[in-house]
């Protein structure tokens, strides 16, 4: 299967920069299921050509993939993925292209942030949905499309198109955004993937989509068909667009290696993650060894870097770094996460040594073992191993493991209960585990008007969202009934008509309780 890409802006060679392969050297990349080969066609000032030509071993590709095969018992001997573009070119070209999605160009910082004009052009592309498919999903991203089915047979015209088109995309875009557009549409129009699909290929398309997918007018039927319409997974993903826009939620988990089975476990997952960490920075070294001399020239006496506009914080760093600064403000040294999900707060707060005791809870198992892989327990100090603790529970039942904390935090988790059941959260955090502060955050609904593609509460699995009014009356009512004192205070920019993003309550417990 191959991929071209061109250029026409001068000096075209630019590419090889921008692609950190040398116009000048064949390269060879193994993956697991074949070899990836990078070659310049045409490498002139006025036109350079850059190809990815993925060669499949049939065999390794039956290995790597064991008894996973999505397709009909006879897949594993008889299918298109040695012939046509697919998942398969998507994470060759994740692999051998990982800098230059990244955007980085050491050489030549400016570069990776200049439009050009490209051509990408792959000769035989599956498309579950044809021609027109391809044009709803390239042409709202800028590109002019040309998508041609092809026959089933040429010579018997009458047997009607194929299911495969030749694509073409001419436009002006950044090279990073152009790959990152081909690593995400190209399994999407496949409607298939070639490994298991694990939970963290939600961030993967996250991190992919960043700056084009939350306002695509396919977003749904991308998120569905890239996370192989695992319902589930696709809801999460959609939510996470809705709420956050081109920002992603939350520092998002290392990529596990892609062809991974499906019985691999969380430490094999991290194991493969630091393995293409360490392979992204011998990428880096390569660049350097491909440049140019009179490129590397150009480094030494080169431009002065583009200072790049400032990015706005995500809100879900905005209201951890609140969180965080109110717990020191209060002065608390033990604090317990209730609804820690993946621990990014418990992360957080263990890299402040002033938090001598830090506890996370979570109902769910996966969101746990999840955190402790991201947070490499296997590997964490002991001092600082000894400060944590982490178990499964719930927060509507009473539990002895939750007493004895300074505070505890409940940042965006009411919403999540079921309102007929938020007494029973109400008599277990305030009236049984008792802390002498509670921090609560919770979406402000009125907020909602400002994201103009959500539709909905902020997240499907959402039971509420309050107005600052209805979350003032049960924070009041709350802190009456259990002896606590109440104050609200902003998360994010306080819009002056509908308030801000999110809305914080810090409760005090009173000194005569």
């Amino acid at each position: 299967m191959l991929l071209t890409i061109t250029t026409t802006a001068r000096p075209a060679t630019d590419l090889g920069l921008l692609l950190h392969k040398h116009p000048e050297r064949v390269q060879e990349f193994g993956q697991s299921f074949g070899t990836a080969t990078v070659f310049y066609p045409e490498a002139g000032d006025e036109r350079c050509t850059a190809a990815l030509l993925l060669e499949v071993d049939p065999i390794a590709l039956v290995r790597s993939r064991g008894k996973s095969s999505p397709d009909f018992s006879l897949s594993q001997y008889v299918n298109d993925r040695p012939y046509a573009a697919s998942s398969l070119l998507a994470v060759a070209l994740a692999d051998v292209f990982r800098t230059a999605r990244a955007g980085r160009c050491k050489a030549r910082p400016e570069l990776p942030g200049t439009p050009l004009p490209l051509e990408l052009r792959l000769p035989a592309l599956p498309c579950r949905g044809g021609p027109e498919l391809a044009a709803r999903l390239f042409k709202p991203l800028g590109w002019e499309v040309d998508a041609q089915a092809l026959p089933l047979d040429e010579g018997f015209p009458e047997w009607g198109p194929s299911r495969y088109v030749r694509l073409t995309l001419r436009g002006t875009a950044r090279l990073a955004d152009a790959l990152n557009h081909l690593y995400v549409l190209l399994p999407v129009l496949d409607d298939g993937k070639h490994y298991w699909i694990a939970p963290d290929e939600v961030d993967k398309l996250i991190r992919a989509g960043e700056g084009w997918l939350h306002g695509h007018p396919e977003r749904g039927l991308i998120s569905r068909r890239y996370l192989g319409r695992r319902w589930a997974l696709a809801r999460t993903a959609l939510a996470r667009l809705a709420e956050l826009g081109d920002e992603t939620e939350e520092q998002l988990e290392p990529a596990v290696e892609e062809d991974a089975p499906a019985g691999e476990s969380a430490a094999d997952e991290a194991a493969a993650a630091e393995a293409e960490a360490q392979g992204d920075a011998a990428a880096e070294a390569e660049v350097q060894g491909d440049a140019p001399p009179a490129e590397a020239e150009a480094e030494v006496q080169g431009d002065a870097p583009v200072e790049e506009a400032p990015k706005r914080t995500p809100l879900n760093v905005t209201r951890r770094e609140a969180v965080l600064a109110k717990l020191e403000e209060l002065g608390a040294v033990s604090v317990i996460d209730l609804g820690c999900g993946q621990g990014e707060l418990v992360g957080a707060l263990l890299a402040r040594p002033r938090f001598a005791r830090v506890g996370g809870m979570d109902v769910s198992s996966m969101a746990l073992t999840i955190a402790a892989r991201k947070l490499r327990l296997d590997r964490m100090p002991d001092s600082k191993r000894a400060r944590l603790t982490l178990f499964q529970g719930a927060l509507t039942y009473t539990d002895k493991r939750l007493s004895g904390y300074d505070a505890a935090v409940l940042m965006e988790v009411i919403e999540h209960v079921d309102p007929p059941r938020l007494a029973a959260l109400e008599n277990v955090v305030f009236g049984h585990a008792r802390p002498h502060h509670v921090l609560v955050t919770t979406p402000n609904i009125e907020h909602n008007v400002r994201y103009e593609f959500l539709t909905g509460l902020r997240h499907p699995d959402h039971r509420f969202e309050w107005t600052r009014a209805e979350f003032a009356a049960w924070a009041a009512r709350v802190a009456g009934q259990y002896g606590y004192r109440v104050a609200f205070e902003p998360v994010g920019e306080d819009d002056p008509e509908v308030g801000p993003p999110t809305q914080m309550g810090v409760f005090t417990r009173d000194q005569r309780s």
